[in-house]
Protein backbone atom coordinates (compact mmCIF):
# COMPACT_ATOMS: atom_id res chain seq x y z
CA UNK A 1 0.00 0.00 0.00
CA UNK A 2 2.23 3.29 -1.23
CA UNK A 3 1.71 6.74 1.17
CA UNK A 4 -1.19 8.27 -1.04
CA UNK A 5 -3.58 5.50 -0.50
CA UNK A 6 -2.86 5.70 3.19
CA UNK A 7 -3.37 9.25 3.06
CA UNK A 8 -6.79 8.77 1.52
CA UNK A 9 -7.75 6.62 3.78
CA UNK A 10 -7.05 8.69 7.30
CA UNK A 11 -8.76 11.53 5.74
CA UNK A 12 -12.20 9.10 4.83
CA UNK A 13 -11.40 7.90 8.94
CA UNK A 14 -11.35 11.37 10.01
CA UNK A 15 -14.69 12.40 7.80
CA UNK A 16 -16.72 9.79 8.76
CA UNK A 17 -15.81 10.19 12.45
CA UNK A 18 -16.30 13.80 12.18
CA UNK A 19 -20.20 13.17 10.39
CA UNK A 20 -20.64 11.39 13.17
CA UNK A 21 -19.86 13.04 16.34
CA UNK A 22 -21.74 16.20 14.36
CA UNK A 23 -24.83 13.73 14.05
CA UNK A 24 -24.24 12.45 18.15
CA UNK A 25 -24.04 15.84 18.94
CA UNK A 26 -27.29 17.49 17.05
CA UNK A 27 -30.20 17.89 19.54
CA UNK A 28 -32.47 15.16 18.09
CA UNK A 29 -36.31 17.36 16.62
CA UNK A 30 -39.47 17.15 18.78
CA UNK A 31 -41.72 14.19 17.19
CA UNK A 32 -44.84 15.12 17.11
CA UNK A 33 -46.48 12.43 15.34
CA UNK A 34 -50.00 11.62 17.22
CA UNK A 35 -49.10 7.79 17.84
CA UNK A 36 -51.57 7.53 21.01
CA UNK A 37 -49.08 4.61 22.09
CA UNK A 38 -48.70 4.03 25.46
CA UNK A 39 -45.06 2.74 25.03
CA UNK A 40 -43.87 6.43 23.60
CA UNK A 41 -42.89 9.16 25.58
CA UNK A 42 -43.37 11.97 23.06
CA UNK A 43 -45.63 14.94 23.35
CA UNK A 44 -48.46 12.72 21.66
CA UNK A 45 -47.73 9.61 23.09
CA UNK A 46 -49.73 7.98 26.56
CA UNK A 47 -47.15 6.35 28.09
CA UNK A 48 -48.16 8.90 31.60
CA UNK A 49 -52.02 8.35 31.20
CA UNK A 50 -51.17 3.97 30.91
CA UNK A 51 -48.77 4.43 33.82
CA UNK A 52 -51.40 6.14 35.76
CA UNK A 53 -54.28 4.34 35.56
CA UNK A 54 -53.31 1.53 38.73
CA UNK A 55 -53.41 5.15 40.49
CA UNK A 56 -56.55 6.31 39.07
CA UNK A 57 -58.09 2.99 39.92
CA UNK A 58 -56.55 1.79 42.83
CA UNK A 59 -59.01 -0.98 42.99
CA UNK A 60 -58.88 -2.45 39.48
CA UNK A 61 -56.66 -4.39 37.32
CA UNK A 62 -55.26 -3.06 34.31
CA UNK A 63 -55.72 -5.71 31.30
CA UNK A 64 -53.65 -4.68 28.32
CA UNK A 65 -55.51 -6.26 24.80
CA UNK A 66 -53.48 -6.50 22.09
CA UNK A 67 -55.43 -8.27 19.68
CA UNK A 68 -58.73 -7.00 18.20
CA UNK A 69 -62.01 -6.76 20.95
CA UNK A 70 -63.78 -9.18 19.26
CA UNK A 71 -60.68 -11.29 19.42
CA UNK A 72 -60.23 -10.47 22.89
CA UNK A 73 -63.94 -11.07 24.27
CA UNK A 74 -64.96 -13.30 22.21
CA UNK A 75 -62.36 -15.68 23.75
CA UNK A 76 -64.05 -14.46 27.69
CA UNK A 77 -67.55 -15.07 26.62
CA UNK A 78 -69.34 -18.35 27.46
CA UNK A 79 -71.85 -19.48 24.97
CA UNK A 80 -72.99 -22.21 27.34
CA UNK A 81 -74.61 -19.31 29.88
CA UNK A 82 -74.52 -16.65 27.47
CA UNK A 83 -72.26 -14.42 30.13
CA UNK A 84 -68.96 -12.95 29.64
CA UNK A 85 -66.36 -14.58 32.26
CA UNK A 86 -65.10 -10.80 32.78
CA UNK A 87 -66.14 -7.31 33.71
CA UNK A 88 -65.05 -4.10 33.79
CA UNK A 89 -64.28 -1.28 31.35
CA UNK A 90 -63.35 -1.38 27.51
CA UNK A 91 -61.14 1.83 27.04
CA UNK A 92 -59.36 3.03 23.98
CA UNK A 93 -58.07 6.07 23.46
CA UNK A 94 -56.85 6.97 19.81
CA UNK A 95 -56.57 9.44 17.26
CA UNK A 96 -59.66 7.57 15.54
CA UNK A 97 -61.55 4.67 16.65
CA UNK A 98 -61.50 2.68 13.46
CA UNK A 99 -63.07 -0.37 14.66
CA UNK A 100 -64.28 -3.00 12.38
CA UNK A 101 -68.01 -4.08 12.51
CA UNK A 102 -67.31 -7.32 14.56
CA UNK A 103 -65.15 -5.77 16.92
CA UNK A 104 -67.97 -2.69 17.32
CA UNK A 105 -70.70 -5.56 17.57
CA UNK A 106 -68.91 -7.19 20.42
CA UNK A 107 -68.02 -3.91 22.27
CA UNK A 108 -71.77 -3.27 22.10
CA UNK A 109 -72.89 -7.37 23.30
CA UNK A 110 -69.75 -6.39 26.09
CA UNK A 111 -71.66 -3.21 26.89
CA UNK A 112 -75.14 -4.85 26.83
CA UNK A 113 -74.00 -7.63 29.61
CA UNK A 114 -73.74 -4.61 32.30
CA UNK A 115 -70.19 -3.62 31.35
CA UNK A 116 -68.93 -0.04 30.52
CA UNK A 117 -67.25 1.15 27.61
CA UNK A 118 -64.60 4.47 27.26
CA UNK A 119 -63.75 5.87 24.36
CA UNK A 120 -62.06 8.69 23.60
CA UNK A 121 -61.59 9.69 19.71
CA UNK A 122 -61.97 12.14 17.25
CA UNK A 123 -64.35 9.70 14.96
CA UNK A 124 -66.14 6.60 16.65
CA UNK A 125 -66.78 4.00 14.74
CA UNK A 126 -69.85 4.43 12.73
CA UNK A 127 -71.32 1.07 13.57
CA UNK A 128 -70.94 2.72 17.25
CA UNK A 129 -72.37 5.58 16.28
CA UNK A 130 -75.36 4.33 14.35
CA UNK A 131 -76.41 1.75 17.07
CA UNK A 132 -76.22 4.43 19.87
CA UNK A 133 -78.15 7.21 17.97
CA UNK A 134 -75.23 9.72 17.93
CA UNK A 135 -74.02 11.51 15.28
CA UNK A 136 -70.77 13.22 14.81
CA UNK A 137 -69.86 16.45 13.08
CA UNK A 138 -66.61 18.07 12.21
CA UNK A 139 -65.44 21.62 11.65
CA UNK A 140 -61.94 22.60 10.19
CA UNK A 141 -62.53 26.25 10.20
CA UNK A 142 -61.62 27.14 13.34
CA UNK A 143 -58.76 29.10 14.87
CA UNK A 144 -56.85 30.11 18.41
CA UNK A 145 -57.33 27.61 21.89
CA UNK A 146 -60.19 26.05 22.86
CA UNK A 147 -62.29 25.68 26.12
CA UNK A 148 -62.53 21.91 27.18
CA UNK A 149 -65.74 21.89 30.55
CA UNK A 150 -68.08 19.60 31.90
CA UNK A 151 -71.49 19.82 32.59
CA UNK A 152 -71.29 18.63 36.15
CA UNK A 153 -70.85 21.56 38.61
CA UNK A 154 -68.74 19.64 40.97
CA UNK A 155 -66.11 20.14 38.03
CA UNK A 156 -66.23 23.53 37.26
CA UNK A 157 -62.82 24.37 38.19
CA UNK A 158 -61.15 21.11 36.22
CA UNK A 159 -62.08 23.30 33.16
CA UNK A 160 -59.22 23.56 30.99
CA UNK A 161 -57.80 25.66 27.89
CA UNK A 162 -55.84 24.11 24.97
CA UNK A 163 -54.08 25.20 21.90
CA UNK A 164 -52.12 22.01 20.24
CA UNK A 165 -52.88 19.39 18.66
CA UNK A 166 -56.76 19.95 18.50
CA UNK A 167 -59.86 18.68 16.38
CA UNK A 168 -63.15 20.37 16.19
CA UNK A 169 -65.11 17.06 16.51
CA UNK A 170 -68.80 17.52 18.12
CA UNK A 171 -71.91 15.41 18.72
CA UNK A 172 -74.47 17.05 16.11
CA UNK A 173 -77.24 14.71 17.06
CA UNK A 174 -78.30 12.61 19.98
CA UNK A 175 -80.85 10.42 21.70
CA UNK A 176 -82.28 12.04 24.57
CA UNK A 177 -83.83 8.98 25.99
CA UNK A 178 -80.68 7.48 26.41
CA UNK A 179 -77.87 10.17 26.61
CA UNK A 180 -76.40 12.44 29.53
CA UNK A 181 -74.38 15.15 28.37
CA UNK A 182 -70.95 15.25 30.37
CA UNK A 183 -68.93 17.43 28.64
CA UNK A 184 -68.61 20.45 26.59
CA UNK A 185 -65.85 21.86 24.29
CA UNK A 186 -66.08 26.06 23.56
CA UNK A 187 -64.33 26.87 20.17
CA UNK A 188 -64.68 30.95 18.49
CA UNK A 189 -67.59 31.04 21.20
CA UNK A 190 -69.54 28.72 19.76
CA UNK A 191 -69.77 26.07 22.22
CA UNK A 192 -70.61 22.20 21.16
CA UNK A 193 -71.32 18.82 23.18
CA UNK A 194 -68.15 16.85 22.87
CA UNK A 195 -68.69 14.05 26.10
CA UNK A 196 -71.83 11.94 26.22
CA UNK A 197 -72.67 8.88 28.14
CA UNK A 198 -75.18 6.55 26.53
CA UNK A 199 -76.78 4.10 27.61
CA UNK A 200 -77.09 0.59 25.86
CA UNK A 201 -78.55 -2.68 27.22
CA UNK A 202 -77.15 -2.74 31.49
CA UNK A 203 -73.85 -0.98 30.56
CA UNK A 204 -73.14 2.26 29.21
CA UNK A 205 -71.00 3.99 26.23
CA UNK A 206 -68.83 6.66 27.37
CA UNK A 207 -67.80 8.93 23.95
CA UNK A 208 -65.49 11.50 24.58
CA UNK A 209 -64.42 13.54 21.01
CA UNK A 210 -60.60 14.95 22.42
CA UNK A 211 -58.13 12.17 23.37
CA UNK A 212 -55.56 14.91 23.11
CA UNK A 213 -56.37 15.68 26.49
CA UNK A 214 -54.94 12.33 27.50
CA UNK A 215 -51.56 12.72 25.79
CA UNK A 216 -48.09 13.18 27.77
CA UNK A 217 -47.79 16.96 26.35
CA UNK A 218 -51.37 18.07 28.19
CA UNK A 219 -51.30 15.89 31.03
CA UNK A 220 -48.50 18.10 32.21
CA UNK A 221 -49.20 20.84 31.46
CA UNK A 222 -50.23 22.86 34.09
CA UNK A 223 -53.60 21.22 36.06
CA UNK A 224 -54.36 19.57 33.17
CA UNK A 225 -54.69 16.39 34.73
CA UNK A 226 -57.41 17.61 37.36
CA UNK A 227 -59.37 17.21 33.35
CA UNK A 228 -58.68 13.89 33.01
CA UNK A 229 -59.46 12.36 36.24
CA UNK A 230 -62.41 14.11 36.11
CA UNK A 231 -63.29 12.53 32.64
CA UNK A 232 -62.52 9.11 34.16
CA UNK A 233 -64.04 9.29 37.12
CA UNK A 234 -67.70 8.17 35.38
CA UNK A 235 -65.89 4.90 35.08
CA UNK A 236 -66.59 2.22 37.39
CA UNK A 237 -63.99 0.82 39.58
CA UNK A 238 -63.46 -2.76 37.93
CA UNK A 239 -60.87 -4.18 35.79
CA UNK A 240 -59.72 -1.94 32.48
CA UNK A 241 -58.86 -3.76 29.43
CA UNK A 242 -57.25 -0.93 27.89
CA UNK A 243 -56.73 -1.38 24.14
CA UNK A 244 -53.54 -0.83 22.95
CA UNK A 245 -52.10 0.35 19.39
CA UNK A 246 -49.20 -2.26 19.87
CA UNK A 247 -50.78 -5.19 18.46
CA UNK A 248 -47.56 -6.63 16.89
CA UNK A 249 -46.69 -8.52 20.35
CA UNK A 250 -47.31 -12.30 22.04
CA UNK A 251 -50.86 -12.63 20.55
CA UNK A 252 -49.91 -10.43 16.79
CA UNK A 253 -52.90 -9.32 16.56
CA UNK A 254 -52.11 -6.83 13.57
CA UNK A 255 -49.30 -9.17 12.18
CA UNK A 256 -49.89 -10.63 8.39
CA UNK A 257 -49.04 -14.01 9.97
CA UNK A 258 -51.38 -13.50 12.82
CA UNK A 259 -53.10 -16.73 12.12
CA UNK A 260 -50.28 -19.19 10.99
CA UNK A 261 -48.48 -17.97 14.10
CA UNK A 262 -51.37 -18.56 16.59
CA UNK A 263 -51.67 -21.54 15.08
CA UNK A 264 -49.48 -24.32 16.35
CA UNK A 265 -49.03 -26.60 13.42
CA UNK A 266 -49.24 -23.71 10.74
CA UNK A 267 -46.67 -21.51 13.36
CA UNK A 268 -43.66 -24.68 13.20
CA UNK A 269 -44.18 -25.33 9.25
CA UNK A 270 -43.75 -21.37 8.91
CA UNK A 271 -40.58 -21.89 11.15
CA UNK A 272 -39.18 -25.41 9.47
CA UNK A 273 -39.80 -23.51 6.40
CA UNK A 274 -37.73 -20.95 6.99
CA UNK A 275 -34.77 -22.60 8.68
CA UNK A 276 -34.68 -25.11 5.69
CA UNK A 277 -34.60 -22.25 3.36
CA UNK A 278 -31.60 -20.85 5.59
CA UNK A 279 -30.04 -24.15 5.63
CA UNK A 280 -30.43 -24.55 1.51
CA UNK A 281 -28.78 -21.21 1.03
CA UNK A 282 -25.38 -21.84 3.32
CA UNK A 283 -25.11 -25.28 1.70
CA UNK A 284 -25.82 -24.04 -1.95
CA UNK A 285 -23.29 -21.30 -1.56
CA UNK A 286 -20.33 -23.43 -0.32
CA UNK A 287 -21.43 -25.81 -3.24
CA UNK A 288 -21.33 -23.42 -6.05
CA UNK A 289 -18.46 -24.10 -7.80
CA UNK A 290 -16.46 -20.60 -8.70
CA UNK A 291 -16.93 -19.28 -12.24
CA UNK A 292 -14.02 -20.52 -14.25
CA UNK A 293 -12.72 -16.97 -15.90
CA UNK A 294 -12.78 -17.16 -19.77
CA UNK A 295 -9.06 -17.22 -21.24
CA UNK A 296 -9.13 -15.59 -24.90
CA UNK A 297 -6.70 -17.57 -27.26
CA UNK A 298 -4.14 -15.28 -28.51
CA UNK A 299 -5.41 -13.27 -31.31
CA UNK A 300 -3.36 -13.99 -35.21
CA UNK A 301 -1.89 -10.56 -35.43
CA UNK A 302 0.22 -11.07 -38.61
CA UNK A 303 -3.67 -11.79 -40.32
CA UNK A 304 -5.51 -9.05 -38.86
CA UNK A 305 -2.04 -6.66 -40.10
CA UNK A 306 -2.44 -8.03 -42.91
CA UNK A 307 -6.31 -7.28 -43.48
CA UNK A 308 -5.54 -3.67 -42.10
CA UNK A 309 -2.60 -3.51 -45.23
CA UNK A 310 -5.60 -4.62 -47.96
CA UNK A 311 -7.72 -2.31 -46.53
CA UNK A 312 -5.85 0.69 -46.56
CA UNK A 313 -4.73 -0.57 -50.16
CA UNK A 314 -8.68 -0.50 -51.28
CA UNK A 315 -9.27 2.58 -49.50
CA UNK A 316 -6.76 4.38 -51.28
CA UNK A 317 -7.21 2.97 -54.98
CA UNK A 318 -4.33 1.36 -55.61
CA UNK A 319 -5.80 -2.05 -57.69
CA UNK A 320 -2.37 -2.29 -59.24
CA UNK A 321 -0.72 -3.15 -56.14
CA UNK A 322 -3.45 -5.35 -54.66
CA UNK A 323 -3.45 -7.37 -58.08
CA UNK A 324 0.46 -7.75 -57.89
CA UNK A 325 0.48 -9.24 -54.31
CA UNK A 326 -3.22 -11.45 -55.15
CA UNK A 327 -1.08 -12.90 -57.96
CA UNK A 328 1.90 -13.27 -56.40
CA UNK A 329 0.75 -14.99 -53.51
CA UNK A 330 -1.37 -17.36 -55.43
CA UNK A 331 1.25 -18.11 -57.40
CA UNK A 332 3.56 -19.49 -54.23
CA UNK A 333 0.46 -21.02 -53.25
CA UNK A 334 0.62 -22.95 -56.42
CA UNK A 335 4.29 -23.49 -55.48
CA UNK A 336 4.40 -24.93 -52.18
CA UNK A 337 0.73 -26.96 -52.95
CA UNK A 338 1.98 -29.00 -56.06
CA UNK A 339 5.80 -28.51 -56.16
CA UNK A 340 5.31 -26.46 -59.44
CA UNK A 341 7.64 -23.92 -61.34
CA UNK A 342 5.68 -20.72 -61.88
CA UNK A 343 8.59 -18.65 -63.94
CA UNK A 344 6.63 -20.04 -67.02
CA UNK A 345 3.49 -20.27 -67.25
CA UNK A 346 2.58 -21.72 -70.57
CA UNK A 347 0.49 -24.82 -71.99
CA UNK A 348 3.02 -27.51 -70.17
CA UNK A 349 2.17 -25.27 -67.10
CA UNK A 350 -1.37 -25.69 -67.41
CA UNK A 351 -1.50 -29.32 -67.86
CA UNK A 352 0.65 -30.36 -65.21
CA UNK A 353 -1.85 -28.11 -62.78
CA UNK A 354 -4.48 -29.61 -64.14
CA UNK A 355 -3.21 -33.18 -63.43
CA UNK A 356 -2.30 -32.16 -60.12
CA UNK A 357 -4.99 -30.56 -58.89
CA UNK A 358 -7.35 -32.10 -60.80
CA UNK A 359 -9.40 -29.40 -61.96
CA UNK A 360 -10.63 -28.71 -66.01
CA UNK A 361 -7.64 -27.94 -68.06
CA UNK A 362 -9.92 -24.78 -69.30
CA UNK A 363 -10.73 -23.69 -66.51
CA UNK A 364 -7.30 -23.83 -65.19
CA UNK A 365 -6.08 -21.90 -68.97
CA UNK A 366 -8.72 -19.41 -68.57
CA UNK A 367 -7.45 -18.50 -64.86
CA UNK A 368 -3.88 -18.69 -66.38
CA UNK A 369 -5.04 -16.02 -68.92
CA UNK A 370 -6.30 -14.09 -66.65
CA UNK A 371 -3.43 -13.29 -64.47
CA UNK A 372 -1.48 -12.92 -67.98
CA UNK A 373 -3.12 -10.44 -68.78
CA UNK A 374 -3.51 -8.71 -66.07
CA UNK A 375 0.13 -8.67 -65.39
CA UNK A 376 0.59 -7.06 -68.77
CA UNK A 377 -2.30 -4.21 -68.38
CA UNK A 378 -0.93 -0.71 -67.65
CA UNK A 379 -3.52 0.78 -65.96
CA UNK A 380 -5.62 -2.02 -63.39
CA UNK A 381 -9.16 -1.17 -62.39
CA UNK A 382 -11.84 -2.33 -59.58
CA UNK A 383 -13.04 -4.32 -62.13
CA UNK A 384 -9.93 -5.96 -62.86
CA UNK A 385 -9.33 -7.15 -58.73
CA UNK A 386 -13.15 -8.28 -58.60
CA UNK A 387 -12.59 -10.58 -61.98
CA UNK A 388 -9.34 -11.80 -60.28
CA UNK A 389 -10.53 -12.70 -57.02
CA UNK A 390 -13.66 -14.20 -58.21
CA UNK A 391 -11.33 -16.40 -60.76
CA UNK A 392 -9.21 -17.37 -57.37
CA UNK A 393 -11.52 -18.00 -55.11
CA UNK A 394 -13.28 -20.63 -57.86
CA UNK A 395 -9.78 -22.37 -58.17
CA UNK A 396 -10.08 -22.72 -54.14
CA UNK A 397 -12.98 -23.98 -53.63
CA UNK A 398 -14.12 -26.01 -56.86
Amino acid sequence: MNKTVKIYIVLLILLFAGATAIEFSREKPINWDRTFNETHKIPYGTFIFYDQLKNLFPESIVKTIKTTPYEYFDALYNFQDSIYETSGTYMVINNYGGLDDVSAQELLDFAAHGNDVFMSSHFPSQNIQDSLGVDVESDYNFKGKANLSFANSEFKNDSINIEKGLGNYYFKELDSVSTTVLGYQKFDSIQHINYVKVEYGAGNFYLHLQPIVFTNYHLLKKDNKKYAEAALSYVSNDTIHFDSVNKIGKDLGSSPLRFILKTPALRWAWFLAIFTLICFMIFNAKRRQRIVKTIKPNENTTVAFTKTIGNLYYETKEHDTIIDKKITYFLEYLRREYFLDTQLLDEKFIKNLSLKSNKKQDTIKRLINLILQLKAKRHLEEADLLRLNKAIEAFYNK
